[in-house]
This record gives C-alpha cells, structure tokens and sequence, in this order.
C-alpha cells in the first residue's frame, strides 16, 4: 500500500467521527484529476500580473501593480496551487522568480509529504528567493491537503472560529480618494492606514469624520526622529489606534527599542522581519512581528514563527502583499493562532483567479476545502 493510500485508508474513520467532510468527498478531493500516475512532482508556473483597484500609495513608493507568479505543482493528476507576489521591496522579479523556479528539479521527489527535504533542497539551490520559495510552499502545502482531505487548519488542530477581524487598508493618497475608500472600507471593523509622510494626522483626522471604528498605522519606515515617532503615538493612541507597525528603519533598532519602551501603542515589526531567526531579534525591540508569506518562504516557516513568537510571548500578525486569494488564504489557515490579520491583498486586486477566503462581518473566514481552501475560476 502506498503512502496515499495508507494515509486515506487511515482518514476514513477519523474523518467519519470528528469532520464535516464527508467520506465521499474525501475520495473525490483525493481522487486524482487524470489518468496515469507519474510518482513525482511536476512543477508548472506561468507569469501573471496583478491589477490593483486603486493606486497603491506608501512612504516611500507608489504602483498600480503588482508583478506576480502562479505557480502549479503536480502529483499522482492532484494539482496544488500556489503563487508568487513580488512588490519591489522585496528584491525579487518575474525574471528572477522564474528563473529560480526553472533551476528547481522537484521530478526526483517521489514523496509530497517530505516538505522538510524540499525546503531544504530550495535553499540549497540558491539563498534568499523567498517569494519564489514559497509560491513553492504554498503549491505543496495546497497538494498535501488535498491529499489527506482536509484543510490546514485542521491539520493544526486550530479552530476557525479564533480567527481575528480583518483590517483594509488605506493608503496614502488625496483627501477625497481617502474618503472613499473609508466608505469602501464600511463592511470592516478595523482599518489599516499607512503612513510616513507630511500629512499623517490629516489622513487620521478624515478618517475619524466619518467612521469611529479601530485603527492600526503602518508607518513603512517612514518616521526618521525616535522623539516625533513618540508624539505620533501618544497621538494615536488617543484616537483608537490598536498598534503600530514598523514606524523606523529596519536598522534603527536601538531607537525603535527605546520608542517600545514608551510608547503607550504595541509596535511590530515588518521590514525588519523576514524568516525564523529574525523573531528572537526582533524581540528586543518589538512587542510583536508581522508574518507575511512572500518573506517567510510559505506555510511551513510561517508556522513556526507564529509558534515561536507565542512562546516568547509576543503579539502575533499576519499579513500579506497584494496577492490573488491563492495566497491570502493560504495564510488565513494560520489566522486562529494570531492577535492581529491584514488579509485584504486579495481585495485590493481587480484580476483574481481564485475563490477562496471571506471577510464575514469583518472577520476572517477559512473555507472547509481541503488544501489551502482555493477553487480555481479563471
């Protein structure tokens, strides 16, 4: 018996006692979707730019899109997806995620379930490439549950129903176009507003005139003076602000420690954070980190920091870059483990290829699909 079958033959029971999938549609997510069975991983990829609704304006750049990788990986007629989101700050490109991807010979593992290994074999191809990485992870991961019929949730034993509010995100942009996106922002119980130029207060300030909801504050680096970055906070704080993120330079971490120590807001960090070994740095300086897939190398890093950060009992936020809902809701498997999520990249685009995770009363909800919980529509 192969491990596929094993592992079926081994779900049936357990899925009939304690899951709402049923047996049925487990032999159907694990049935395979064409004829003949190689054994091995195939990986297929294509380029796909995303288009964003509005122009997307930070500290320190603006763009109205956002390069992009889908990628596809292959076993036994079972196909997971995953994806690539390369905004320019992260030193990756089309050209460079597929190149790395072209250099990739996944056809000698004969076992999906043998991440650790592949994890491995990546970083031995080349170093950083993280966004490539984890189009990888992500693809893997959706295989694997497909596989074993259950979504990753589960598969962590995590309960849906711990999963945090949303915040959307408002970016730095004209009064009136601010305004809008407020109203667009209506369904949400938190916004996010970025921030880091001249006119921080008066983004605030509109906000406040129409809506009272909770808000959180993404600096970008953008605050330069540790004794400004302090004003904005009490600032902030007295205006219903839950936190803030990443208000100096990645490398100012003496300043942002001593901003930490008294400021009356929670400060996470972003830039500063990228993979595992960045969450004991972090610590020193930061009340909580902000995991993003596209950084961490997927789902399988991400999970360990999200543990590791609990242990050492700091905050917990998960984000993502502009993506398609492959990758938002990949990471909303993680979102019952965290104190915070900004998962709105999916709504921020106007050409999305999947269906997958939904913001229900302003709360992220994880579909009961197995794998990464996406369905393929364009």
């Amino acid at each position: 018996m192969n491990r596929r079958k094993f592992l079926k033959a081994g779900l049936l029971g357990a899925v009939a006692a304690a899951s709402p999938i049923s047996i049925s549609a487990l032999d159907s997510a694990t049935r395979p979707l064409s004829g003949g069975r190689s054994g091995r991983l195939n990986l297929r990829f294509f380029p796909y730019e995303l288009q964003l609704r509005h122009a997307f304006n930070l500290a320190r750049s603006q763009r109205t899109t956002t390069p992009g990788v889908q990628v596809e990986v292959e076993y036994d007629g079972l196909v997971g997806y995953g994806e690539a989101s390369m905004p320019p700050y992260l030193g990756e490109s089309v050209d460079s995620v597929t190149r790395f991807l072209s250099s990739l010979d996944l056809s000698q593992f004969t076992d999906p379930f043998r991440i650790e290994d592949i994890h491995e074999y990546m970083e031995s191809v080349a170093p950083d490439n993280r966004a490539a990485k984890a189009s990888v992870d992500i693809a893997l991961h959706d295989l694997l549950g497909k596989i074993m019929g259950q979504p990753w949730y589960k598969i962590w034993g995590l309960n849906p129903e711990k999963c945090p509010n949303t915040s959307f995100t408002i970016g730095i942009d004209k009064p009136d176009v601010v305004r809008k996106k407020v109203d667009e922002a209506s369904p949400y119980k938190v916004i996010k507003v970025k921030m880091g130029l001249d006119n921080d207060k008066e983004l605030v300030e509109i906000i406040r005139s129409k809506t009272d909801v909770p808000i959180c504050v993404d600096a970008n680096q953008g605050w330069a003076d540790k004794e400004k970055a302090l004003e904005m906070c009490h600032w902030l704080a007295e205006r219903n602000c839950l936190f803030v993120e990443q208000p100096m330079d990645k490398s100012a971490i003496d300043d942002t420690a001593w901003l930490r120590e008294r400021s009356p807001l929670p400060i996470i960090a972003d830039e500063f954070l990228q993979r595992l070994p960045d969450v004991r740095r972090a610590a020193g300086a930061y009340d909580g980190i902000n995991i993003k897939l596209m950084k961490s190398t997927g789902l399988h890093e991400a999970h360990q920091m999200a543990t590791l950060a609990r242990a050492m009992g700091m905050k917990v936020m998960l984000g993502c870059m502009t993506e398609t809902s492959c990758a938002v809701t990949a990471a909303a498997q993680l979102a019952p483990m965290v104190d915070y999520a900004d998962l709105d990249g999916n709504l921020l685009i106007a050409n999305d290829r999947f269906d997958g995770i939904k913001i229900v009363d302003g709360k992220v909800t994880i579909p009961d699909r197995p794998g990464i919980g996406v369905e393929l529509i364009v």
